[in-house]
């Protein structure tokens, strides 16, 4: 909507097309879930890999704009005269009833988005219900003989394992966990599995669902009392079906780049469909930045993944 200042509608096309790879605040949580992951105790390594991925996004836009200049948009640039309006230092109430407004808006429209969302992948990781395998009922059988035996510490190790088991199978039955698996093969070359794969499902609504995502579907808060970990713990100690980490270097660096990228808003694709009166422009915005975000995500996973070994 910004673009509307801009009088040539070429320009403003263009500059519409390239906006959304700029980094906005809804991708925040997922950058400060990522160098978390990546840099837990290095703030300072934290801190310039969370600068860098701001500038990615604007370098790709720069590239971008010139890409599309020379090829689908060609012709020459025009004079941009904007009169700024006078600048003066706010006062604390303004900044204070500001801050508010803007944290009311966000509350208002993307936190029921965020809610909403939520509640539904909840039910898809919940459902249809699936009987427990016969190894986590053998595990509590034994956890119950060692229990009576006085042997409690083993006991409760047992039930968490068992515990984790169960939730494990339930969602891999589960609604959420058949969409995950059906889209798996695409994702794996990027080094992402089926869990992270309802994450980005979840985030073409709002980028920020997926850490929500990400907590639900690796069953964080369920026995909170008994597991008081963070959801970065919980991500750390991830792990596959060969025991091998999810969230390796590789992974979470691929998982970055695909975040700066991909497009991944469809309120952004809903205002460039009114602001250029054509299905066609949003379709093609959504294609072109989704097709750079998977290629820059293999390369950035292939490079590091024979890098680091």
């Amino acid at each position: 909507m910004s673009a509307r200042i801009i009088d040539n509608w070429r320009d403003r096309l263009v500059t519409i097309l390239v906006a959304p790879l700029m980094s906005c605040s809804a991708r925040i949580p997922v950058y400060a879930m990522v160098t978390a992951l990546l840099f837990p105790h290095s703030p300072l390594k934290a801190a310039l890999l969370f600068s860098g991925a701001y500038a990615t996004g604007i370098i790709f836009a720069m590239g971008m704009a010139l890409l599309l200049r020379g090829t689908l948009l060609p012709g020459g640039s025009q004079a941009l005269v904007i009169e700024l309006p006078p600048y003066r230092i706010p006062g604390w109430r303004t900044a204070l009833l500001h801050t508010y407004d803007r944290a009311k808006i966000f509350v208002q429209q993307a936190g029921t988005i965020i809610l909403v969302i939520s509640l539904v992948l909840w039910t898809l990781s919940h459902y249809p219900k699936s009987q427990p395998p016969s190894q986590v009922v053998a595990m509590s059988a034994q956890a119950d003989q060692l229990a009576q035996a006085g042997n409690l510490s083993a006991a409760n190790g047992l039930r968490d394992s068992a515990e984790r088991l169960a939730a494990q199978n339930a969602l891999q039955h589960s609604f959420a966990g058949r969409i995950g698996h059906l889209i798996e093969p695409v994702i794996q070359p990027l080094g992402f599995d089926w869990q992270i794969g309802i994450g980005i499902l979840s985030s073409f609504a709002a980028r920020e669902a997926v850490v929500s995502t990400l907590s639900i579907v690796y069953g964080l808060g369920e026995n909170a009392d008994d597991h008081p970990e963070s959801l970065y713990q919980t991500l750390q100690k991830a792990v596959r079906t060969d025991g091998t980490p999810v969230f390796t270097t590789a992974t979470c660096a691929s998982l970055l780049v695909f975040y700066i990228l991909a497009a991944q808003c469809l309120s952004t694709s809903a205002v460039v469909r009114r602001e250029t009166n054509s299905l066609k422009w949003p379709l093609f915005q959504i294609f072109y930045m989704t097709g750079l975000a998977y290629a820059a995500s293999w390369v950035v996973y292939r490079v590091l993944t024979h890098w680091l070994g």
